[in-house]
């Protein structure tokens, strides 16, 4: 398949070319574009044939179910069969925004689109490109990352094109985006709402909204192998670099001085090595570290939200050096950091080690 690339400016969009993304999408055909989390990977909602493309571009299991995406509240009801009250409080706090919410589905919504379920996960995202797309689109649009499933999640247009060049239609490159981390999602089925999916929607902030709120058991522990996952992210290796990842767990020193023996360890038998860390533990290293290994900071571990943008393109540039061994420290799993604690850890295939 011949993909067509375009650059869009979010300043200055070029309707021309969103009109045509549009008419991809009715067509049936698949467009990624960005959205203010990573780059989605667009199909219309309520076509089934065209949400079995989405599964075959990106290699995905068929059960993992997609985000329906939107770009106005209005679009919603068509889509489910109620609105719980947890449900008009969340989107009244956080949409536009990182936030899906997952509700019973209508008839309208094919099971190919939610994976095989009956429910189905719904966001309005924040980001002019996104919204534009959908309203030219004349439809909802079902956007999972545009990633090839189980690589980490695209935060530049040149991650698409690594992975979806000749798989699809269309590629809108429209930059870096803002956040780098997929959506929090929030099951209101349930009673009280369950996060499934930590993001920059924090429990903490849910919980000022609505009381009460669950999590996931998932989130930081591996699945056994009958869980049916109810959003994207929950069951199968996710985020994974090519290496061999693990990540080290206690005090920050303690942690160095393992990292740093095991990474020379590996690097003395010819192997390429990187290492993951923080600002503030960039000195731990100094000094211990064969000169050929990579070490790379994802960020201040006072300002997560710097660590959350960095990390799925680190783990892209380590795959792009043919990196072998990653070892890599764990982060605080406070507020943000138990997102990005959810990412790393099924990027690592839960291989944590206490130190």
């Amino acid at each position: 398949m011949n993909t067509k690339i375009v650059t869009i400016d979010t300043d200055n969009i070029d309707e021309a070319a969103i009109e045509e993304a549009g008419s991809i999408i009715r067509r049936g055909g698949l467009v990624a574009f960005p959205t203010e989390t990573v780059y989605g990977l667009g199909a219309n909602a309520l076509d089934k044939e065209a949400a079995g493309k989405v599964y075959a571009a990106k290699g995905r299991p068929s059960d993992n179910p997609l985000i329906v995406h939107i770009s106005d509240r209005k679009m919603i009801r068509p889509l489910v069969k109620n609105i719980p009250e947890a449900a008009e409080k969340l989107m009244d706090a956080f949409w536009p925004g990182p936030l899906t919410l997952i509700f019973e589905k209508s008839d309208s919504v094919p099971k190919e689109t939610t994976g095989g379920l009956d429910t189905v996960a719904i966001r309005f995202p924040n980001h002019p490109i996104a919204n534009r797309l959908i309203d030219a689109a004349g439809v909802c649009i079902a956007a999972p990352s545009a990633n090839v499933s189980g690589k980490p999640s695209p935060t530049l247009g040149e991650h698409v094109v690594d992975d979806m060049n000749g798989r699809i239609d269309m590629i809108i490159d429209g930059g870096m985006v803002g956040m780098g981390l997929e959506s929090t999602i929030i099951d209101v089925t349930v009673e009280p709402p369950m996060i499934l999916r930590p993001g920059f929607i924090t429990y903490e902030m849910a919980s000022d909204v609505v009381g009460q709120v669950n999590i996931d058991r998932t989130i930081l522990k591996k699945p056994d192998g009958e869980f049916k996952p109810k959003a994207p992210g929950m069951k199968y290796r996710h985020y994974a670099p090519t290496a061999d990842y693990s990540i080290y767990k206690g005090e920050a020193d303690k942690v160095a001085d393992k990292i740093a023996f095991l990474a020379n360890e590996k690097s003395n038998a010819g192997m390429k090595v990187g290492i993951i860390t923080a600002d503030q533990h960039l000195k731990l290293y100094e000094g211990k570290l064969n000169e050929d290994i990579k070490l790379v900071s994802l960020g201040d571990l006072d300002k997560p939200e710097t660590i959350a943008n960095k990390l799925f393109m680190a783990l892209r540039n380590f795959d792009k050096i043919n990196t072998q061994f990653i070892f890599g420290e764990a982060f605080s799993e406070d507020n943000v950091g138990r997102a990005i604690m959810n990412r790393l850890t099924k990027a690592a295939g839960y291989n944590i080690v206490d130190v």
